[in-house]
């Protein structure tokens, strides 16, 4: 499911004109059907708001399916040599190799805002999205993953 088809989703699961789903995000029914058309995508931030009013996980957006991104910056882990290592040399499953090697997190003793900090201005060049749209996604989606989720509570 691409963006457009998700939002469409969204709207008519809350059983919603496009004119209501507008109001509740504080938007014109117009930019609610240029999303749903395709025309546009929303921002960061207006995804996140979407979440939030409607109830709906992030990872909705981004068909995250657990296993195939990493566990801590959640990068797509699409190729095998991609993946993180123990330390007997086996692949770790959960966290790519930027992340995870020789059974170890390569960013040691840092917080989950560090890490976003750290890592904001090459999420945000990957994305093709500002440094501050990749900040608020990724502090938005961290807290979901097994590396941060104990961190968080």
């Amino acid at each position: 499911m691409d963006m457009k088809e998700i939002i469409a989703a969204i709207r008519k699961e809350a059983n919603l004109t496009q004119e209501e789903m507008a109001h509740k995000l504080y938007v014109t029914r117009q930019a609610v059907s240029r999303w749903e058309n395709g025309e546009t995508t929303p921002g960061v931030d207006m995804v996140k708001l979407i979440c939030v009013t409607f109830g709906v996980p992030l990872e909705r957006f981004f068909n995250m399916p657990k296993d195939y991104f990493c566990q801590c910056c959640s990068m797509p882990i699409t190729d095998p040599d991609l993946r993180g290592t123990e330390h007997d040399g086996q692949t770790n499953e959960h966290y790519c190799k930027y992340c995870y090697q020789d059974g170890e997190f390569t960013a040691k003793g840092v917080n989950m805002d560090e890490f976003i900090e750290a890592t904001a201005d090459m999420e945000a060049q990957a994305l093709n999205i500002s440094r501050e749209e990749a900040v608020s996604l990724m502090a938005t989606l961290l807290p979901h993953l097994d590396r941060w989720r104990d961190a968080t509570k």
